[in-house]
């Protein structure tokens, strides 16, 4: 089995890079912004520079469809007071197709090309990580970490095909949405594990009880000590990856145990059964969905919704937020055989659940001792009982998962509008 692994790590090592065309695209697009850029930030006189971030500058970008290129521009110290996104956005005048994104700290977006899309992050010059008032301003000591300590282009390799891994499998990426690995992470897992096999079959093994601690340059004693200095709400995901730059924090402070999850079962498919699939996109086959459901004699409704929020983070973590709400909405009259959440990466997203109607539904009512609710509830229900001192129906639920729905949305308006979906559509 490891020889076949080996065979498809092997082909799938000539696919995670991007084309010569496109990063020769990527450059051009890339040189034309920094000067317009610099040449603002000397007329303006500000004292920062500017560094390339990401995985463009630590050379572990993969193929994708659309590229992200990070450009941090490091103000100085003496912008400590200011507003450095302020700033930054009169630096980027002249600059076409720029979008501010709003966040704890502004920064831009540049749509370069269709596919080419510049983010420019102000950060604050710290020359300790401690000092850093904002994540975004420890980049530049990942940078420089992953570069100082990645000299073998095999090690490269090994983190490409890591995120390629990753990726198609929806499980890379710490935005809120995703709940993944982040880039950063994956480099760090993959020095430690010295290759993207040895690294799976590690996770494999990881049991989210016992949670598995990491910390590379060995910065602490003891695992009590990681537990006692890390911020108790950075300890929920199930590995605790000790950032080399800052000890304080868990690199993987992101990471879910609902993803986490979700990527042991893949990479624990890939370890059985060596496939070059394995790498490609995952989509949701809706297709494949109804004929699964049809077969299984299983109700199936296909939504779309979309929020009014910024595209991006904020809005993916709200149409999220809402799928999981629907999804807790739905298990109470349903059996949910199947479900799932695609992201467009704008303002919408799809959703599907797969579900069984639960024939019966137990309500749960007021205390024995109150006597004029339970009159009330008594009213409203026909099959009444007692248990632990309290009364409980049992009524009979008829409604399709669509008519369900359509009665929810109508009776939860103010909810679904508190919860910024602006639009709600059976579509399937």
């Amino acid at each position: 089995m490891t020889g076949k692994i080996n065979s498809v790590l092997k082909v799938m090592l000539e696919k995670t890079s991007p084309e010569k065309e496109e990063i020769d695209k990527i450059q051009e697009k890339l040189k034309a912004f920094l000067e317009i850029l610099n040449k603002n930030i000397k007329k303006l006189k500000i004292s920062c520079n500017v560094f390339l971030g990401g995985s463009f500058a630590k050379d572990t970008v993969i193929k994708k469809e659309n590229y992200d290129i990070d450009v941090f521009v490091r103000f100085d110290r003496k912008y400590t007071k200011e507003n450095i996104s302020t700033i930054l956005k009169k630096a980027l005048a002249g600059v076409k197709n720029v979008q501010e994104v709003h966040g704890s700290r502004n920064y831009f977006k540049i749509k370069a090309n269709g596919c080419i899309v510049i983010e420019v992050i102000p950060v604050l010059k710290v020359n300790n990580p401690k000092e850093a008032e904002n994540i975004t301003d420890l980049s530049y000591f990942h940078v420089q970490y992953i570069n100082k300590k990645i000299k073998n282009k095999k090690i490269l390799d090994e983190m490409r095909l890591a995120k390629t891994f990753c990726y198609a499998n929806n499980v890379y990426g710490a935005e809120s949405y995703i709940s993944g690995f982040s880039g950063y992470g994956l480099e760090l897992l993959i020095y430690h594990y010295k290759t993207f096999f040895n690294f799976l079959k590690a996770m494999i093994k990881i049991n989210k009880k016992e949670k598995l601690i990491i910390d590379i340059e060995k910065n602490y004693k003891n695992r009590r000590n990681i537990l006692l200095d890390i911020n108790t709400a950075k300890l929920n995901s199930p590995i605790i990856l000790v950032d080399p730059t800052y000890k304080q924090r868990n690199v993987l402070a992101a990471l879910s145990n609902e993803t986490f999850s979700r990527f042991q079962n893949v990479a624990q498919e890939f370890l059985k059964k060596p496939s070059i699939n394995a790498f490609e996109k995952k989509k949701i086959d809706f297709e494949k969905i109804k004929e699964i459901a049809k077969k299984n004699k299983n109700d199936l409704i296909i939504l779309k919704t979309a929020t009014d929020k910024q595209e991006g983070d904020v809005a993916g973590s709200k149409l999220i937020k809402f799928y999981r709400h629907l999804n807790d909405e739905i298990s109470n009259f349903f059996e949910i055989k199947n479900s799932g959440f695609e992201y467009s990466g704008k303002k919408v997203a799809t959703y599907f659940f797969e579900v069984k109607r639960k024939n019966e539904i137990i309500k749960r009512g007021p205390k024995v001792s109150d006597k004029d609710n339970i009159r009330k509830f008594k009213k409203m229900h026909a099959h009444i009982f007692n248990k632990g001192g309290r009364i409980y129906a049992k009524d009979k639920f008829k409604l399709s998962i669509k008519d369900f729905l359509n009665k929810w949305e109508q009776k939860n308006k103010k909810i679904i509008q508190d919860m910024f979906i602006k639009e709600m559509r059976v579509i399937g």
